[in-house]
């Protein structure tokens, strides 16, 4: 095998699924009991948020691949995107935007638990509709464990040192995002890099489908907010939680169901492209939620 073959065999097998265990510790290390329980006291504005997530998002990615015809696989890439939830991103943006923090926290952590469930079961029907015979054998009860194992499992230790070591948390904080961003860089470039072609080819379409996407995610969350009445604060947090997906999940469910023998899969290129595109559609979108 050659240096680049070793290296690239590392980012998968190892660089992949540590970055997003890194990301979820993360995650886990910013949350407390108290937002789990914030769930049961703000039961309609999570309602109208988790309905958006788990309901409209998908409905939304299924419309938007028919919409642009894309080819089965980027088009099954396109769903496993709109299956993951938010992640550290989507609560920092809710920060900036000047929105409800801690309704987004509590969206994030209950979503990611859920998605231990929802998202093996969906990942399966999708790549069944979508590409058919060529289809690779999705074992739903394998994706859940190893959801629950990297996203799931992280989180509740995150939530454990949060709660018994505070000042620990604290301290590490800063240091595993960090480590996390720069791996997610690393993983975004060799998922390119590993499908250069497939995303030459397919770039045009894929880009403006992730775009629209993206936008009319953004859209969806604040229109539904609206017309439920909730805050203007509350709206702009389920705005952002529609629309801000955790790329890396996206990429690292991509590599569990294909294998890793191949290199990256084309599976994962809206992922690793959604994760570059996803900054230009949201930065408008905060300037005006905190200017307004």
């Amino acid at each position: 095998m050659t240096l680049g073959g070793v290296v690239l065999d590392l980012l998968i097998n190892v660089g992949l699924p540590v970055s997003l265990a890194i990301i979820m510790l993360s995650l886990g290390i910013g949350l407390e009991v108290a937002d789990f329980r914030r769930v049961l006291n703000r039961r309609y504005p999570f309602a109208i948020g988790a309905l958006c997530q788990v309901v409209l998002l998908p409905v939304a990615a299924f419309a938007t691949v028919k919409a642009f015809a894309l080819p089965p696989e980027i088009a099954v890439g396109f769903m496993l995107l709109s299956f993951c939830p938010g992640g550290v991103t989507s609560n920092i943006l809710s920060k900036l935007a000047k929105a409800d923090v801690a309704l987004s926290v509590s969206l994030t952590a209950a979503i990611s638990l859920l998605s231990i469930i929802t998202v093996p079961i969906l990942a399966a029907l999708s790549i069944r509709h979508f590409m058919g015979e060529a289809a690779p054998e999705v074992s739903i009860g394998g994706l859940a464990v190893a959801m629950f194992l990297i996203t799931a499992l992280p989180v509740c230790i995150g939530v454990s040192l949060r709660h018994f070591a505070k000042q620990l948390a604290d301290r590490i904080d800063a240091p595993l995002s960090r480590i996390a961003t720069v791996l997610f860089v690393l993983i975004v470039i060799a998922a390119l890099a590993g499908n250069w072609q497939l995303f030459v080819d397919n770039l045009g379409q894929m880009g403006a489908g992730l775009i629209t996407l993206n936008l009319s995610l953004l859209l969806i969350g604040l229109g539904l907010s609206r017309a439920a009445h909730l805050s203007w604060k509350e709206s702009k947090t389920i705005s952002i939680e529609t629309g801000i997906q955790n790329s890396t999940l996206g990429i690292t469910l991509a590599a569990l169901i294909t294998g890793t023998e191949s290199g990256f899969s084309p599976l994962a290129l809206p992922s690793a492209v959604y994760g570059i595109t996803m900054y230009a559609v949201a930065i408008p979108f905060l300037a005006w939620f905190r200017n307004r």
